[in-house]
């Protein structure tokens, strides 16, 4: 049947900064909706679908990482990420989610580290975890590209770019109660054959990719600012002329105004990008990006339309 609702959704493990953006399709276009609170996650799949105008089915994105390092994997004897997800949490996986205070309880069954800030280093996660190579934590969709620098490690929980605490609040709040009823992109097969089996689809995004593909430049702007936020917004109404299927009226306030003066409106301005970039992906404008690397569907998985060479 397809695709008939993209939301994209920006993340934080604080519910006030969780941030939405929607499009619904309808007669062969898609209506983009302004930015939204994510709201009771509890029952956002749900609440999501039944604003479909046609049958079909749900793609949700999340700024957070959905997989594992290969070498994580490897050395947690793990056999897939699907199989991981339905372990953790429960018995020698009890303490998985539980975010290591000292360099001591670092292990394969507790990996993140650490809890609060004063004398903690990554080396002690390396020790703790026994991969002496650092780059062996990133995985390959988070690795250095022409346009952009290398993603947070996923078990560092320290910084203002760590994922590590908000990969842990998303997996226990969206994927992992609803396992059984999603696809998992990529894991679980291509986008074409997760919408013929599926009803929801959870994938993976980054905001941050989505930039170049739509002409908002790397460097000279701040999306913290509001000012920045209407300059870039007025950058990318070639990149939405060029795509008469999307209908942006109700969204063209928000670009005009920055999304917003207050602080959650970079929150709305990634949420709105990250969705824009799901779109090209969905309506075939761009491919979903997935090397053909078994690691990669058995347990790394990849973000949404990403290329490691960087193009567009």
């Amino acid at each position: 049947m397809g695709v008939t609702v993209v939301a994209h959704c920006d993340w934080s493990v604080e519910p006030k900064k969780r941030w939405m953006a929607v499009a619904i399709k309808r007669g062969g276009h898609w209506y983009v909706l302004p930015p939204e609170l994510v709201g009771d996650t509890s029952s956002l799949f749900d609440r999501l679908q039944r604003r479909a105008a046609e049958p079909g089915s749900l793609v949700i994105g999340f700024d957070f990482p959905v997989g594992l390092p290969e070498a994580y994997a490897r050395a947690a004897g793990l056999g897939s990420f699907r199989e991981a997800l339905a372990q953790f949490g429960s018995g020698i996986w009890s303490d998985w989610y539980n975010v290591a205070d000292h360099r001591d309880h670092i292990s394969l069954h507790r990996p993140f580290y650490p809890f609060r800030q004063g004398g903690r280093k990554r080396a002690h996660l390396f020790d703790g975890l026994g991969i002496s190579d650092s780059s062996s934590l990133l995985r390959i969709c988070e690795r250095a590209t022409a346009d952009r620098q290398a993603a947070c490690m996923l078990f560092w929980t320290l910084g203002g770019n760590q994922v590590g605490k908000g990969a842990i609040s998303g997996w226990r709040e969206m994927i992992v109660p609803r396992l059984d009823e999603i696809g998992l992109w990529p894991f679980d097969g291509s986008l074409a054959e997760l919408a013929d089996s599926k009803p929801v689809i959870v994938a993976e995004t980054y905001p941050g990719d989505v930039y170049h593909q739509i002409g908002i430049p790397r460097g000279g702007w701040s999306k913290r600012r509001q000012a920045d936020r209407i300059r870039m917004g007025q950058s990318i109404w070639p990149c939405l002329a060029a795509r008469p299927n999307l209908e942006t009226d109700l969204l063209q306030p928000s670009i005009d105004d920055g999304f917003g003066s207050d602080k959650a409106g970079e929150d709305r301005f990634d949420a709105t990008i990250g969705l824009l970039g799901m779109l090209d992906v969905v309506a075939g404008r761009r491919d979903e990006g997935v090397p053909a690397i078994d690691a990669i569907r058995k347990w790394e998985g990849w973000i949404f339309g990403h290329h490691r060479d960087g193009g567009t």
